[in-house]
């Protein structure tokens, strides 16, 4: 995979590709906003991007790794990719932003699991425990730093006077913790993590419960829920019971730049292709065509709600 820099090519390059029209789909491109490499995002994106050729006849869609949401929504609503994912919050707060695109869905995926790893050799019960030590917060341009930021604050603690923070993205995270630089990090994603269970092989760690915090988080920004962590996730030592944890919907987005039958198109291929998504990323288990339309607060596209509608959903 390459980065995209050249934001003119990439801006000509969607106009070209949100034209297509009617059942002719083969002049369709798409450049993907997928997040870190590895993770649940780019798993998805890569297996979603093979499908989509296959069954629509279209040049391979460009699937581009990024510092997670908040990046691809920039890049979403600046017209450098028109297809990508993000989480509910980001979304949001990005759609009461003044942009160049409107952001829309096609549908919602996954749900992610806030993770708070933490080396199990250190007292660490709770998220106050973190103050002192060196934690991760997530990349500036990931849904993660965002979510952690309004974390933290539910619980009263500054990231910048309390904690020894940094900002990594996940894989950075892992190895850092994985050489004694690193006492915890703060991870947004499906279940499992492949970068997490990975970690787990080689460092003893431990997940916090975060049922102390998130009556206050959830009444701040009711976009968030609730949800157990299944023990059965990552099968950690000592860790034989659920914890609580926050949960945030993901959504697959387009803009107001693509036409109402290559979102239709793409939407009938991604309900299609989950068997194959589930495949790439264990968190597609939770993609149906029922819970597909949960978007809010960001509206479906025409096109999407054209392929739900005649499915009778």
């Amino acid at each position: 995979m390459r980065r995209v820099h050249a934001a003119g090519a990439v801006l000509a390059l969607a106009a070209m590709a949100l034209s297509a029209c009617g059942n002719d789909l083969s002049a369709l491109k798409l450049t993907m906003a997928s997040g870190v490499e590895k993770g649940v995002y780019n798993r998805l994106s890569m297996a979603l991007a093979d499908a989509w050729t296959e069954q629509l006849g279209i040049e391979h869609p460009q699937v581009v790794s990024t510092n997670g949401s908040v990046d691809n929504l920039g890049r979403l609503r600046t017209g450098q990719a028109n297809v990508g994912f993000s989480q509910a919050d980001a979304a949001e707060e990005a759609a009461g932003t003044p942009g160049q695109h409107k952001l829309y869905a096609l549908a919602r995926m996954h749900d992610d699991y806030l993770q708070v790893v933490v080396r199990a050799d250190l007292k660490v019960n709770r998220l106050a425990d973190l103050k002192g030590l060196r934690v991760s917060i997530g990349s500036s341009t990931s849904g993660v730093r965002l979510i952690a930021d309004r974390l933290l604050k539910s619980a009263g603690i500054s990231p910048d006077a309390d904690l020894r923070v940094q900002h990594l993205d996940l894989n950075d995270a892992s190895a850092a913790m994985l050489a004694g630089n690193l006492d915890a990090f703060i991870w947004s994603g499906g279940l499992p993590t492949a970068q997490v269970t990975q970690l787990a092989q080689s460092v003893k760690v431990t997940m916090l419960d975060l049922s102390d915090v998130l009556t206050k988080l959830r009444a701040d920004f009711p976009v968030y829920g609730s949800a157990e962590l299944p023990a059965s996730a990552y099968n950690l030592p000592g860790q034989d019971e659920p914890i609580t944890t926050l949960v945030v919907r993901n959504f697959l987005l387009v803009t107001d730049a693509m036409s109402d039958d290559a979102a239709e198109a793409l939407v009938r291929g991604l309900i299609e292709a989950q068997p194959r998504l589930e495949a790439a990323s264990l968190a597609a288990r939770s993609i149906e065509i029922r819970s597909a339309i949960e978007t809010t607060p960001i509206p479906l596209h025409p096109g999407a709600l054209r392929y739900y509608r005649d499915v009778k959903v």
